[in-house]
């Protein structure tokens, strides 16, 4: 079992990684016998999984609040339906909440422990590739408005995070090629070695090889817990992350969050990001074909084209990114490293979705 560490001070967690169903001295030693928990949910998750996890916690005082499944739930009301339910179980600032789930669960989990009693523990066990190797990680945690996405949220570190392979074995593939979206993602952002790997197993990954699998994800998770131990607050470096989310994000609210996952949306944003790259002359034609190939190599789809600037145009200018009335976007360059600028010309952006 691989362990990562992220944060630091008081804040800092760990991050294990399994092939193998859950731990149970580890979850519990994480939880404690005599604190009540809330195990959050969704209607999408196999009931085998929620059997397993309240079998293998000790603690007798265990409850569960199962929301609707999709991006919806990630809303004010379920918001409510969770700190409801916590008050009437009369929680303290002992108890624990533990997310079990995609990012939705994990999101609006966290912002609940975040908010409650001004904060009380909390627990991701990410069911979802992209949860896993995303939003599981960081403590970045969030509910939606009808502006746009994650507009209400906080900066709040889990307790602990538990990430096993085990889960993405009866995945849906389109949710688990979202997943694998946010992993070529870290490839080309500065994960020279998680590029490469995608680059010469594309046919493991796609048939869900479980060794290559809890590599790319430990390669996923390695860099995505470096970046956000320097950059908790998302103040600077930690920004490259969105590599593809200003567009993506655009994209998922253009659509409304229906028939479109994030990492579908997500994907779409780094082939018009990396257009956005070649066109401000920062990488070679070659170098975006190379973006293209790789991502396609995965079975994923590149296609933008019914996605127009007209289109896009309101979503990207409220993104959570615009500064000073900037937007700001995050490209790459030819060492394929990220970096986030507000100097660009507009009119590329155009251009790429022309």
């Amino acid at each position: 079992m691989a362990e990562i560490l992220a944060g630091k001070g008081k804040s800092k967690y760990k991050i294990h990684i399994t092939g193998k169903s859950l731990p149970k001295s580890e979850i519990n030693r994480q939880i404690g016998l005599n604190n009540k928990v809330l195990i959050v949910t969704d209607s999408g998750i196999p009931k085998t999984y929620i059997k397993e996890l309240r079998k293998v916690i000790k603690n007798r005082s265990v409850n569960v609040i199962t929301l609707s499944q999709g991006e919806k739930s990630k809303s004010f009301s379920s918001y409510q339906k969770i700190l409801n339910k916590l008050l009437d179980l009369k929680f303290d600032r002992s108890d624990k909440l533990i997310a079990l789930g995609g990012g939705v669960v994990g999101d609006i989990t966290g912002f609940c422990a975040a908010t409650y009693l001004r904060g009380i523990e909390y627990i991701q066990i990410p069911t979802s590739l992209l949860a896993q190797v995303d939003s599981s990680v960081g403590g970045k945690t969030a509910i939606n408005a009808k502006q746009g996405k994650n507009l209400i949220g906080s900066f709040y570190n889990p307790k602990f995070v538990l990430i096993s392979t085990h889960f993405l074995k009866t995945l849906p593939e389109n949710e688990y090629k979202s997943g694998l979206g946010e992993v070529i993602k870290y490839g080309f952002i500065g994960n020279k070695k998680l590029k490469k790997i995608i680059e010469t197993n594309a046919k493991k990954i796609i048939i869900r090889d479980e060794k290559i699998l809890k590599l790319i994800i430990e390669e996923s998770i390695k860099t995505k817990s470096n970046i956000v131990t320097k950059d908790e607050k998302e103040t600077g470096i930690r920004a490259i992350l969105n590599f593809g989310h200003t567009f993506g994000h655009a994209i998922e609210a253009y659509n409304g969050f229906k028939n479109i996952t994030h990492g579908a949306a997500i994907t779409l944003g780094m082939v018009i990001a990396s257009k956005i790259s070649y066109f401000e002359g920062h990488i070679k034609d070659y170098q975006l074909d190379n973006v293209i190939n790789t991502i396609s190599s995965l079975g994923l789809n590149t296609d933008h084209k019914k996605y127009k600037y007209s289109h896009l145009k309101k979503y990207i200018t409220s993104d959570k990114k615009v500064a000073d009335g900037k937007i700001n976007l995050v490209l790459i360059d030819k060492k394929f490293n990220a970096f986030k600028t507000s100097k660009f010309n507009h009119k590329n952006i155009i251009k790429a979705l022309s």
